[in-house]
């Protein structure tokens, strides 16, 4: 067995809690005893918090605080949790401060020739978020520990449509990162169901002493997405939406976060959607404006006229 894994499963034998002596090691990795004394020497030189006990009972252990974990990652492992850290820092992830130094022990445990692999990798990976307000950090870091210990929260939530916040209070189900934006999926005890609550939304948040108990089988993530997008098959009462036009235009379409939801096929030059007839009115019209003359509504005309009637609106708004 090669010295770095000999070396390594040394560490895991110490990491059991169980005092062992280099004969008992030198037995175990069938090597020989000496070789022991120098990967013990080797680990200790290396910052490893090797005790050794001489007498009857002596042997070596490791301290009970020992940070064991990122000596057992390999170069690849530590390159994606760098890179997965670059996307969590920029999403505005409210543990920044642990993850910086999480981070910073991954690479405190490289060598110098892991060092520089990481630094190459890092230099050319950047990752592009808008960030919101950093104040929301404060609420996701308040949300964090109530989802995980199952404690109720006061809030002062304002929603779109209202001038003055609500004082609300509501168990936290889980958090949700979704289109740049972090969300906490909740039971309300003002509106008695479960809502999501926009963090940016949520003006100030207090720990109450009421307790609540979680499903194990809820998802936060489901509920979101469900009430977002919801499953329309076998639904009645449906309309396709067909589109014309670029490819490259059809092509983002498709990828859209509500209309991708709902494509039903595509061709080289067409796009077909299935909607509810309300979403195709209310919502559709402005989702499609801004492709100007890249697309081309074929189907329904009611579509057609109300891309007319918006467009006319904008008009008459802006010659005021």
């Amino acid at each position: 067995m090669p010295k770095k894994d000999n070396m390594l499963a040394i560490l895991w034998m110490l990491n059991s809690g169980v005092k062992m002596t280099a004969k008992q090691i030198s037995e175990k990795l069938e090597i020989n005893i000496r070789t022991v004394y120098r990967y013990i020497d080797a680990l200790c030189a290396s910052g490893v918090p090797i005790i050794s006990d001489t007498g009857h009972n002596g042997g070596y252990s490791l301290l009970n605080n020992f940070i064991r974990a990122p000596l057992l990652f390999d170069i690849e492992e530590k390159k994606a949790l760098l890179h997965a850290a670059a996307f969590a820092k920029e999403a505005g992830y409210p543990l920044s401060e642990a993850l910086g130094n999480a981070t910073s022990k991954l690479k405190m445990y490289s060598n110098q020739e892991q060092e520089s692999i990481l630094s190459r990798h890092l230099a050319g990976f950047e990752v592009i978020i808008r960030m919101g307000d950093p104040s929301v950090q404060l609420v996701l870091a308040e949300l964090e520990q109530a989802i995980a210990n199952e404690f109720s929260v006061e809030i002062d939530y304002r929603t779109s449509r209202d001038d003055q916040p609500k004082n609300r209070v509501i168990d936290p189900y889980g958090m949700v990162y979704w289109n740049n934006k972090w969300y906490s999926v909740a039971f309300c005890h003002l509106r008695n169901e479960i809502r999501s609550f926009r963090a940016e939304r949520i003006l100030q948040i207090k720990r109450t002493q009421i307790i609540f108990k979680r499903s194990e089988a809820f998802s936060a993530r489901e509920f979101f997405m469900q009430n977002l997008l919801p499953d329309l098959v076998g639904k009645d009462g449906l309309i396709s939406l067909i589109i014309g036009g670029r490819s490259e235009a059809l092509d983002d379409l498709c990828l859209h976060w509500f209309l991708g939801h709902h494509l039903k096929e595509r061709t080289s030059n067409q796009a077909i959607f299935l909607l509810e007839e309300k979403s195709i009115h209310i919502y559709v019209p402005y989702f499609l404006l801004s492709y100007g003359k890249s697309i081309q509504v074929i189907e329904p005309q009611s579509l057609k006229e109300k891309l007319v009637a918006v467009a006319s609106e904008l008009m008459e708004y802006y010659q005021l």
